[in-house]
């Protein structure tokens, strides 16, 4: 709601000055919020420019300071202030849960860079559970992509998203897609990786394919039964790079065991990755052992 809507200029109208010392605000973040839609003063005199406000307007000054305390971005804020009620609350508290994936994300990557640079990596390598599962044969629908570290989130998400999609004209999903990383995928290096859905149906599949896999290159293959040595992790140890020390903990525990490593290095999400927080486990990073 505009704040000068039906207002007359009388004596209940504050000076910003006064105004700000009420708010604890500064003038400057006043004029700030005016401009950006977040307070507009109730009056602004034409002749001189000065602006007013109504005393009611406190209560959305502190507001807004207090959302600032968050280190919410002005736009956001602006979105909460305009909605009000329960829609407002609802737009913090996911504003809230971004914050926390966020810092959950920086505190991982925080005890990874604390190993490398203190050159103790086995003591972080030593906070990963290491176990072996056996995977039978998978006819997988796949889709490939040459991608850098910080395009791979969101590819992850839509390429997965369209094979799941697709296997529902191939019999459905039979066990949890998986990642294939073919090559180093990084700042620097763009793999490629492979995005991977098992799907029921082999000949359906390669129909599916055949006939409107084309536009992305989307492929069917037999994934071979095997043995994966992997490591669980959790939503915020996902991100790059501290989801490096998850695999270098399956590859020293591969290497003290004796193992063989027999094909490139994947990512297994089992989880509603929607629905996970930051410290539900997602994910298996895992390598092809014998």
């Amino acid at each position: 709601m505009d704040d000068r809507a039906n207002v007359t200029h009388d004596d209940t109208l504050l000076t910003i000055g006064a105004f700000a010392a009420r708010a604890r605000l500064s003038a400057k973040a006043l004029r700030l919020y005016d401009r950006l839609g977040l307070l507009a003063p109730a009056h602004v005199d034409e002749a001189t420019g000065y602006r007013y406000y109504r005393a009611g307007q406190v209560e959305r000054a502190r507001l807004v300071a207090l959302l600032r305390r968050l280190d919410m971005p002005l736009a956001r804020i602006a979105e909460v202030v305009h909605a009000g009620g329960d829609r407002a609350a609802g737009l913090l508290d996911a504003y809230w849960a971004d914050v926390e994936a966020r810092v959950a994300g920086q505190r991982t990557l925080a005890e990874y860079l604390r190993g490398r640079l203190t050159g103790r990596d086995s003591d972080v390598y030593g906070k990963f559970a290491v176990e072996t599962v056996d995977v039978p044969e998978q006819v997988v629908l796949s889709e490939s992509r040459h991608v850098l570290a910080d395009e791979l989130p969101t590819w992850i998400a839509a390429s997965l998203g369209r094979l799941e999609e697709a296997a529902r004209d191939c019999g459905g999903v039979t066990a949890a897609p998986f990642v294939v990383y073919h090559a180093d995928v990084s700042a620097e290096s763009d793999g490629p990786a492979e995005s991977c859905v098992p799907v029921a149906d082999e000949a359906a599949a390669r129909a599916w394919s055949e006939e409107r896999g084309r536009t992305r290159r989307t492929r069917v293959r037999v994934e071979p039964a095997g043995r994966l040595a992997y490591t669980r992790i959790t939503k915020a140890q996902v991100a790059f790079p501290q989801i490096l020390a998850a695999f270098g903990a399956v590859e020293e525990w591969i290497a003290a065991q004796g193992l063989t490593v027999t094909g490139p290095c994947r990512e297994v999400y089992f989880a509603d990755w929607e629905a996970a927080g930051p410290e539900d486990p997602v994910c298996d990073v895992a390598f092809p052992v014998r």
